[in-house]
């Protein structure tokens, strides 16, 4: 008589095989997921700095110049004072033309959503240009400045300090160029 040797349940180096497969393939899926999320918070900055340049333009066809900024890189058209306008708060207040608060650039000037960095604003040659900077999250993003070697570089000309103390991209007024990458 001949019995068989039935095998019921897994062995625990087929156990441990398939826990490995599986924590690799999470492991892939989970930074594939950061990427993308870095690159959309990066496009969404990039907008908001597209939408303030264009509320900056239409200000400067109403007044023959660009709102003039402060050393932490606000926006000095803001308060109910056309002779004192105070900084604008990002994310909070309006950019409004003092003199006449019927004429709204933008209801509400957009922050960057990350904890601890903001937007940089900084007038140039008598209010006549300026540059608008932001720092991106994904370093290899296409438009931020490299050095020979393909590290990124950071701006030195507006005053950024956010959370990482650097801007690494900028826009600017059609009439003057970017500021030099260092």
């Amino acid at each position: 008589m001949t019995t068989k040797n039935s095998r019921k349940g897994f062995t625990l180096i087929e156990l441990l095989v398939v826990i490995s497969i599986i924590g690799i393939l999470a492991s892939i899926g989970l930074s594939s997921f950061t990427t993308a999320q870095k690159k959309g918070r990066d496009a969404k900055r990039k907008g908001h700095l597209t939408q303030i340049a264009g509320s900056l333009e239409s200000y400067y066809n109403d007044k023959q110049q660009y709102p003039s900024s402060n050393l932490t890189g606000q926006i000095m058209a803001c308060g109910t004072d056309p002779d004192t306008p105070t900084a604008c708060t990002w994310g909070t207040d309006r950019f409004l033309n003092i003199a006449h608060p019927t004429t709204i650039y933008m209801i509400k000037l957009p922050n960057d959503q990350s904890s601890g960095q903001s937007y940089y604003y900084e007038s140039q040659a008598s209010n006549t240009a300026y540059y608008l900077c932001a720092r991106l999250e994904n370093t290899q993003d296409i438009n931020i400045p490299k050095d020979v070697d393909g590290n990124s570089l950071v701006y030195d000309g507006p005053n950024c300090t956010g959370a990482a103390d650097t801007c690494n991209y900028c826009i600017s007024s059609s009439n003057i160029a970017l500021p030099d990458a260092i």
